[in-house]
């Protein structure tokens, strides 16, 4: 049966990270201590649903929850910190700190290091996801102990809400730019200045301007997207974020 551990402190271990391509030990002590930080563990880096949706959605979400007083969003696996790192820069996690917990030993303090010798892992975390203020665990949201892989409880959304009820989470924003593009570069600033996380597709990297035509119904760079919709250029971008000024606040 894994613990929940709500109401004590974290573990006290030290952790082997990478730095400028030098070894730095971190203690728990430097991650937590007088921080509002929010941890999740996950089973591997590069594994199907760490990649596809665990680490994304936390990603997305980290500069809302350092919006309501969270100080760090980390996520933890039993993984070397060249891995961590490597990943980090493959799903360009810019939002969290990847924390490689190479031994295990935070892990197994959390009582949440589980044997996966049968998918040939040896032993790993347990997913689940935590809020720590000051070293001291707050609330746990642990994966229900089942077959499989099971994630239910341990995502972005279900911390945000319990942290944030109200918080309105943003919607998922893309822009299709190409290199030299003026236009795109002020379209950036503009989501930037609003505080708009986005996802850029680059024109040129596998993509023409007919793949673009065909997505958005005009050729001209940049193209802006958002939860699903199109919004188009700079000029449309522009009229889009007043009309958002102009919403009431709980407005997407």
């Amino acid at each position: 049966m894994l613990a929940n551990r709500e109401g004590q402190p974290v573990p006290e271990t030290t952790f082997k990270t990478r730095k400028d391509g030098k070894w730095a030990d971190i203690s728990s002590a430097d991650i937590f201590r007088g921080k509002t930080v929010v941890l999740f563990a996950l089973p591997g880096a590069y594994t199907p649903t760490c990649s596809s949706t665990h680490l994304p959605g936390f990603n997305a979400l980290a500069p809302v929850f350092k919006q309501h007083g969270v100080d760090d969003v980390i996520c933890l696996s039993v993984n070397d910190a060249f891995v961590m790192n490597e990943w980090a820069v493959s799903q360009e996690a810019e939002n969290l700190t990847l924390l490689p917990d190479g031994n295990g030993q935070f892990s197994e303090g959390m009582g949440m290091l589980v044997d996966k010798s049968d998918l040939g892992f040896g032993k790993r975390s347990w997913r689940y996801s935590m809020l720590v203020k000051d070293g001291v665990i707050q609330k746990m949201f642990i994966e229900p102990e089942k077959d499989g892989d099971p994630f239910e409880v341990s995502d972005a959304d279900t911390m945000l809400r319990y942290i944030a009820p109200g918080a309105v989470i943003p919607l998922p924003t893309t822009i299709f730019t190409k290199p030299g593009c003026p236009f795109c570069t002020q379209a950036k600033d503009l989501l930037q200045q609003a505080g708009i996380s986005y996802e850029e597709i680059v024109l040129g990297k596998g993509l023409t301007t007919r793949t673009l035509h065909a997505v958005a119904g005009a050729g001209t760079t940049p193209q802006v997207f958002s939860g699903g919709k199109k919004i188009g250029g700079v000029e449309a971008l522009q009229d889009w974020l007043a009309s958002r000024s102009c919403a009431p606040a709980t407005s997407p």
